[in-house]
């Protein structure tokens, strides 16, 4: 499940990450505004301000995904309590990968592309297939322990500097 993060690179040594970064999104319709706020602030610190667009674009199908299919029926009532929903920004010399962690044990329903809607304006069917588009790889990972849930993540290849 995690062989795209490798794809023709060194393994991943998650300790060994340069630079790390998280915030905690609460079940409400501004979640996915504060996500591209904080990845926007992130990119920047990093001097990465170069991949946003497409960073944002992923991160926020990634985050509308668990607020949309992650979370229980009650959740908007539990908005003051842990915020059920995370977004991990990790980065290594080569690489970025975006990390959106939800409660849910159920596993990310991907759509082939010939059967999204052929309305260009339909607003949903196509997250998935987008993060596979923008990103060099995406999969996922079932959370076991105290935790549960899942987190679903997105490799973006970094330049060589």
């Amino acid at each position: 499940m995690l062989e795209p993060l490798r794809q023709g690179l060194p393994p991943l040594n998650l300790a060994a990450a340069s630079d790390a970064a998280f915030c905690a999104l609460h079940a409400r319709y501004q979640a996915v505004r504060e996500a591209r706020q904080f990845t926007r602030r992130t990119l920047d610190q990093w001097h990465l301000g170069d991949r946003f667009d497409d960073v944002c674009l992923v991160v926020s199908e990634l985050v509308t995904n668990a607020l949309r299919h992650g979370l229980p029926a009650n959740a908007p009532r539990l908005a003051a309590e842990q915020p059920p929903v995370r977004l991990h920004l990790l980065r290594w010399t080569e690489r970025l990968v975006c990390a959106v962690r939800d409660p849910s044990d159920e596993s990310p329903v991907t759509r082939d592309p010939r059967d999204l809607p052929d309305d260009c304006s339909a607003e949903s069917g196509r997250g998935l297939f987008l993060v596979g588009s923008f990103s060099d790889g995406w999969g996922w990972q079932p959370l076991s322990g105290a935790l549960g849930g899942k987190v679903v993540w997105a490799l973006f290849r970094l330049p060589q500097p």
